[in-house]
């Protein structure tokens, strides 16, 4: 798979217009769809089915838009997964009250919270997270904003599972396709903004405190999808991705 081999971060159009603009509901629309498109809500139940010796009782959504992505995963480990309590955070506010309703449904009560997640990690006193998961989110980030966030993560929980875009040529040519389900121009800019800002090889890896030493597992999982999870206390390595 050709590589792309720097990170190129460009404002994301989505990120700058109003919640209401039509142009950004049709766009977190399109966000659902290319979410089941990569099937992302699966690859990150894979890896929690993995990474977690146990269910998670209280878990951090960081980026978590209108929570259709995390509601997702939690309808898919339900079996696995009594409920619990979690928190979903993002910089607007996007989750709908039928929403929060569907995840009572699923045992898990639910509080929204409102503030640049960064800042709001870092002053957290809370550490009684077990799980801090992030999708499409990371890749927002410069690498000095990325180590913050990861050290973060890392005093809130145990456990941190993030699904990403890949960065490669063949995903960077797939968001021209995006047309055919029709994306709108909002879509399609920021799908190619995110591939060239998304990660490969060991990136992440390198950024989590400690090092690679401390990182379960990081690689890309089909053609769209760069997966990172990680640990705060040494793991028990493995090889498969």
């Amino acid at each position: 798979m050709a590589g792309m081999p720097v990170r190129h971060l460009s404002p994301e159009l989505l990120d700058q217009l109003p919640a209401s603009d039509p142009e950004a509901i049709g766009s977190r629309r399109d966000l659902a769809r290319i979410n089941a498109i990569m099937f992302q809500a699966a690859i990150m139940c894979r890896r929690l089915r993995r990474d977690l010796q146990r269910p998670p009782r209280r878990i951090l959504e960081i980026g978590c838009g209108d929570g259709g992505f995390m509601l997702a995963v939690l309808k898919r480990m339900r079996r696995h997964w009594p409920g619990g309590e979690i928190v979903l955070l993002d910089q607007q506010d996007l989750v709908p009250p039928p929403r929060l309703g569907a995840y009572a449904a699923l045992g898990w009560q639910v509080e929204t919270v409102t503030a640049d997640a960064l800042v709001w990690m870092e002053q957290s006193p809370s550490t009684g997270f077990d799980l801090v998961t992030a999708n499409l989110f990371l890749h927002h980030f410069a690498e000095a904003g990325l180590t913050r966030l990861l050290a973060a993560a890392a005093r809130l929980a145990p456990v941190f599972v993030a699904t990403e875009p890949s960065r490669n040529a063949a995903a960077l040519a797939a968001t021209g396709l995006l047309r055919a389900i029709g994306a709108n121009a909002v879509t399609l800019h920021d799908a190619a903004a995110s591939v060239r800002a998304g990660f490969a090889g060991q990136e992440l890896s390198r950024l989590w405190p400690g090092g690679q030493a401390m990182t379960a597992r990081e690689g890309m999982v089909g053609l769209f999808t760069h997966v990172f999870s990680a640990r705060s206390t040494p793991p028990v390595l493995h090889n498969e991705i």
